[in-house]
């Protein structure tokens, strides 16, 4: 009888099984000659499957006991895999005062020993005083106007005041007005020699640097002047200071809405009020007894040392911002630069020599 040959499942006789060169050409076949030892070609259904070794089991990552005993839970739910949560610290809230206080109060200090020391020994030394200030300022703040390629003429601008507070000093507010005038054309003029590109923007610097710090700082020489000028300076000064106080002490304790967020987002409402209610009680004391002058005197000027200041220190910051820059120098720990000191200073001594002189007379 005919050997009957194997057929697939589709009933079609099976080809003949050809081992392939790297691969287990055999195997045990159940049921045939296996307990004689004999082995007789696989039939290799999937030889290419058969042939490749099988990976190492992968353990799969443990899943952590998750409590399904909340209001949310959905019974039957998969448990969640563990991952590694990083830890994240809190942010550090910084710091309201914005500056180290400390070093800020030793150096306000010193200064303010040094004013009054001037004025006390040798009157006419705080004008040494304020030509410092005045040449460090414009320093500062034409070296801070190149961030933005603006070049103002450094040398007229440091030369013409010098020249103002001299000349303020010996002369008075006619003194002042013909020296401001050759000032800013002398800055005109030196401008010429580095030709056209730019001339306007930076002649027009100049008169701005001019009226802005040495213009300004004459209305303290100016003060200086009269016999009691040594109070006036300190009436001044002090003023000042108790604006810059009262409206640190007050925003920090009580400050919650903003003056100009897009000037300076450490200003608010409240300590511009703290800021007018301490000028206001020193210039009641100031005004009404240093001076002789009326208690509603004081009230006045003590309140107008307080907008004249803060609208001081929004300008300042105005031109910080539209240059990018934090501080006008570093020369004054604590504070930045001397420009950052003067900013509430040199407008409030414009308005403080016009009310004490119509309050108190020329002296």
């Amino acid at each position: 009888m005919l050997e009957e040959k194997p057929k697939n499942r589709l009933g079609m006789p099976r080809k003949p099984f050809v081992a392939r060169a790297g691969t287990n050409a055999s195997r045990s076949v159940p049921g045939s000659s296996a307990a004689e030892g004999s082995t007789q070609p696989a039939p290799a259904y999937f030889p290419s499957i058969l042939s490749r070794t099988a990976p190492a089991p992968v353990e799969p990552p443990r899943a952590e006991a998750a409590d399904h005993s909340g209001p949310n839970s959905v019974p039957g739910a998969t448990l969640a895999l563990s991952t590694p949560t990083p830890v994240i610290e809190p942010p550090t809230e910084p710091r309201r005062a914005g500056r180290d206080l400390p070093v800020a109060i030793g150096v306000g200090v010193g200064l303010a020993a040094a004013i009054i020391a001037s004025l006390v020994i040798y009157r006419p030394a705080f004008l040494a005083i304020v030509a410092a200030a005045v040449l460090i300022s414009v320093w500062e703040l034409t070296r801070a106007l190149r961030t933005a390629r603006v070049r103002a003429p450094l040398v007229p601008l440091l030369l013409g005041s010098l020249a103002m507070i001299a000349v303020t000093w010996l002369s008075g507010p006619s003194g002042l007005a013909v020296t401001a005038m050759l000032t800013v054309l002398g800055a005109m003029v030196w401008r010429l020699s580095d030709g056209p590109v730019g001339y306007f923007r930076d002649a027009s610097t100049a008169v701005l640097i001019t009226v802005y710090v040495p213009l300004l700082a004459c209305f303290a020489v100016l003060m200086l002047r009269p016999e009691d000028g040594t109070t006036r300076i300190i009436a001044f000064i002090l003023t000042v200071v108790c604006s810059d106080v009262g409206g640190y002490a007050a925003g920090v304790l009580f400050g919650k809405h903003p003056l100009l967020p897009t000037v300076s987002p450490k200003k608010s409402w409240e300590g511009f009020g703290g800021s007018v209610l301490a000028c206001v009680i020193a210039g009641m004391f100031l005004v009404g007894l240093a001076l002789d002058g009326a208690w509603w005197q004081g009230i006045v000027y003590g309140a107008s040392i307080a907008t004249t200041a803060t609208l001081g220190d929004l300008g300042e910051s105005i031109i910080k911002r539209d240059l990018g820059i934090k501080d006008m120098g570093t020369l004054l720990p604590g504070h930045g630069g001397l420009m950052d000191r003067m900013d509430s200073l040199l407008p409030s001594a414009a308005v403080a020599y016009l009310l004490l002189t119509a309050f108190v007379g020329t002296g």
